[in-house]
Order: C-alpha cells, then sequence, then structure tokens
C-alpha cells in the first residue's frame, strides 16, 4: 500500500511538470491602465471576429458538378412570350430542328392580336425587367453569387393586363405559348407568311400576298426560357426590345443551352442555363446584305452537364478557425503591448521623465512611507587613535610598558 501511494505520488509529480500553464501568484501580477485598455481593444476585435464567423458558416454555398450529359432521349420544353409588330395574318411563327421531323408535332404557339403601344402600368413593368437584367448583367459575373441560392430574393412576375383597351384594329400579334421539342439544335423563327409542310420533309412561308410595307420586324420579348421555370434563374433575354424602321430586317439570337440539375433547399428541379449573343442587319440585296427578314432565335445544346447543390460548410473548420482568431488576436495584441510598454520605458528613460525622472531630497523620497519602513538612525562611533584605547574599550585595563 504504501509503494502505490509513492508510485502515484511520483506519477502525479511528473504530471505536474508537464504543466504548460504555469499558474502565477496574484501578488506577482501587476495591472496598468495600458493593459486594461489593450484587453477591452482585443475582446472587442475578437467578438467582431467570431459573430462575422458566424455568419460566414450559417451561410450555404453552392457546389458544381460538371459531366456528360447521357440523357439524349428527354424532350425539352421552350417557353415563348414575345411581341410582334405585324398582324397576325402576316407572320409564321415555329421551330425547325436538325432531326427534320413536321413542325406541327412539337405544338402550336398561340397567337393574339394586340397593341404594340404599352400602358403606362406595362412600360414601368417592361423597364423594371430591363433595369433588372443590367444590373445583374453588369455586378454578377458569376451565377453561383444570385442562382437557386435559398437566402436570396429573386424577381418573377409577368406582363401586367392593360389598364384600359385601346379603340381600333390591333397593330401587333403576341406569340406565346410552350413547345417540346428534340434534344438538338433548333431554330426558332418568326417570319412573313404562314408556314405550310413541304415533301418530303421541312415546311415554307408563304408571302407573296404580303406588301412589303406590312414588313415590321419591330418586337419585344417578355420571356423565353428553356424548361421549366425555377425562381431565382436570370433569363438574358426578357426585357429585350428592338425597334426598326426598315421594313427588310433580320433579328439574329445565339443561344447555348447547358442542362442544369438543381438540388437545394428550395429548389429540386431539372432546369437549362443559356447564354446568348445577338446580331442584327438590313437586308439590302444590292449592297451584298442577303437573307431573309425576320426573328430567328437559333439553339444549341452543349454536352455537359451541370449539377448544382446547396451544402453548409463544414463546422470543424468553424472549430479550426475560431481557435485560430482567438489565440492569434490574443498572440498579437500581447506583442504589440509589449512593444508599446518598450517604447513608452526607452522614450521616458531617455527624457528622464515619469518614474525614470531625477531623485528629490531624502525627506521628498520618504514622504508617505510608513515608520516601520524607515531605517533607525545610529550615532557614530568615536574613532580610536591608538591600540591601547581600543583595548581598553574592550576590557583591558592600560599599562605601561615601560623598563625598570
Amino acid at each position: 500500500m504504501l509503494r502505490l501511494n509513492v508510485s502515484r505520488k511520483r506519477a502525479l509529480s511528473v504530471v505536474k511538470e508537464l504543466d504548460a500553464f504555469p499558474k502565477v501568484v496574484e501578488d506577482c501580477k501587476e495591472t496598468t491602465a495600458s493593459g486594461g485598455g489593450f484587453s477591452i481593444m482585443t475582446f472587442c476585435i475578437i467578438m467582431v471576429l467570431v459573430l462575422s464567423e458566424i455568419e460566414y458558416y450559417t451561410s450555404t454555398e453552392l457546389k458544381f458538378d460538371y459531366e456528360v450529359d447521357t440523357n439524349f432521349t428527354r424532350k425539352i420544353k421552350i417557353n415563348i412570350d414575345m411581341t410582334i409588330a405585324m398582324r397576325c395574318a402576316h407572320i409564321g411563327a415555329d421551330i425547325l430542328d436538325q432531326t427534320g421531323q413536321d413542325v406541327f408535332s412539337y405544338g402550336k404557339l398561340k397567337e393574339e392580336p394586340v397593341y404594340f403601344e404599352l400602358s403606362p402600368k406595362q412600360q414601368e413593368y417592361l423597364k423594371f425587367t430591363q433595369e433588372v437584367n443590367d444590373y445583374l448583367r453588369q455586378e454578377y459575373h458569376a451565377l453561383q453569387d444570385l442562382m437557386w441560392r435559398s437566402d436570396k430574393p429573386t424577381f418573377r412576375g409577368a406582363m401586367p393586363p392593360r389598364e384600359v383597351m385601346k379603340t381600333g384594329v390591333p397593330d401587333a400579334c403576341r406569340v406565346h405559348g410552350s413547345l417540346e421539342v428534340s434534344k438538338v439544335a433548333g431554330n426558332y423563327h418568326v417570319t412573313a407568311g404562314k408556314s405550310v409542310p413541304v415533301i418530303p420533309k421541312g415546311h415554307a412561308h408563304i408571302a407573296f400576298m404580303i406588301e412589303p410595307s406590312d414588313y415590321n420586324f419591330t418586337h419585344r420579348i417578355d420571356h423565353f426560357s428553356f424548361g421549366d421555370p425555377v425562381t431565382g434563374v436570370v433569363y438574358p433575354l426578357d426585357g429585350t426590345l428592338y425597334v426598326t424602321d426598315n421594313n427588310y430586317h433580320i433579328f439574329q439570337y445565339f443561344i447555348k443551352v447547358v442542362p442544369t440539375e438543381v438540388r437545394t433547399y428550395t429548389n429540386n428541379v431539372d432546369t437549362y442555363q443559356f447564354a446568348v449573343t445577338e446580331r442584327n442587319r438590313s437586308i439590302n440585296h444590292k449592297e451584298g446584305s442577303h437573307g431573309v427578314p425576320g426573328i430567328f432565335v437559333k439553339y444549341d445544346l452543349s454536352a455537359l452537364l451541370i449539377r448544382v447543390r446547396e451544402e453548409h460548410k463544414p463546422y470543424w473548420q468553424f472549430l479550426v478557425r475560431m481557435c485560430g482568431i482567438i489565440g492569434g488576436v490574443f498572440c498579437v495584441s500581447g506583442m504589440l503591448q509589449s512593444l508599446a510598454n518598450f517604447m513608452y520605458d526607452a522614450l521616458c528613460c531617455r527624457l528622464k521623465v515619469g518614474k525614470y525622472g531625477r531623485q528629490g531630497s531624502y525627506d521628498e523620497a520618504v514622504k508617505g512611507l510608513p515608520p516601520m519602513s524607515l531605517p533607525n538612525e545610529v550615532a557614530a562611533a568615536p574613532l580610536l587613535n591608538s591600540a591601547e584605547e581600543r583595548d581598553a574599550q574592550d576590557g583591558f585595563p592600560l599599562q605601561n610598558s615601560g623598563f625598570r
């Protein structure tokens, strides 16, 4: 039993020797006003950094994975809502893709006679849509900064109805609806004349009864997208408005479509992203500018598939960063305080100010000290000139050392 107690004491002493956090007696600590100021500043900095880290790690981030799209049989939905400054009887809108399939098998868009000029409320909505798209194109160059985040406000709406109906014959045609097309490159176009099928495949637009003065492909795109509409997706063509004074004018939009699977906390859909390149010109056969007047939207699908996942940042990284912040701020503040004290002492010593100033008289130095801490005055002993006097003081009588 005694050996067990001795071994425990030895083990405890070894553990004490390994203590990396030695304790300092309170009587040996010295507190100063400068140290208190540095401590307050240090705690404030730590609090601000901790709050920022908490806000950073409570937010989510998007993960993008890229892979080859192997789903070849999937159909693509094209959502269209655009207005052309021509009568519905003078235009034809349809799609022709690389498969050469009959255009009428994809579905049919609705044609509605309307007035191209917008009401004040509709103009306000169009201007707002254009400002939103311009802002997004200028400020957000990466899609992950805006798209599909569960904590981001999103814009989604539709053209409001006209407040007061105008009188007279409508001068424009609104083409809207959805088409189910094959997953290949295609061409959506609006041109003069109704389309008729051509054997063995394809179609043609018959426009021989339309006067050249009836041509006017001034148009407005209220909405154009692929797949099911998703909250948070930016559609580049929304709010597009082109006005032309030339009857023979061609507008071309080249679109690159990328299939995208979204798996976030608020969305679980399959959609499509796309980028647009625009080009338009006047047709003049005499000057070598050939073509067919109309609106042509040529789209092509990418072979890559993008998977979007919304994830929280790992909390072990949060703990590591918190330890680094607290320890780093304490170490840096301690070094800064030591440097400040060193510079202060060096300056005071150089200028002989503060505690390094010249000492006053003894009375000024001991002023305010308790009596017990002052030394007692001792009378100075008289000087002894001879050895006999010193012996007499020690108790030996003086003797004459002469000879008889």
